[in-house]
């Protein structure tokens, strides 16, 4: 819904309850038919550490390494060019 400053200052109280009783209603306000401001409903924050938590869910579900750990970077030029390098 878009409405012009005046009218919204008007209907103010209204538009609040109309946000309060449907999450997914927005109000845009217009000054001179350019939108300026929006009125919508608070969403939700995530508890604090939610993506940390869910990283570490993911990093348990990838498959483990198998074999001896190699150090590529002490040895980058053996690991491109060696007899099974990477460059050919």
């Amino acid at each position: 819904m878009k409405l012009s400053i005046s009218e919204a200052r008007k209907r103010l109280p209204a538009l609040v309850r109309r946000v309060r009783r449907d999450a997914g209603a927005r109000v845009e306000i217009m000054v001179h038919n350019e939108v300026v401001a929006e009125l919508r409903a608070v969403q939700p924050e995530p508890e604090p550490g939610a993506a940390a938590k869910t990283l570490l869910r993911l990093m348990k579900q990838l498959p483990k390494p198998r074999g001896r750990k190699v150090s590529v970077s002490s040895h980058v030029k053996t690991h491109l060019y060696g007899p099974r390098g990477v460059i050919h």
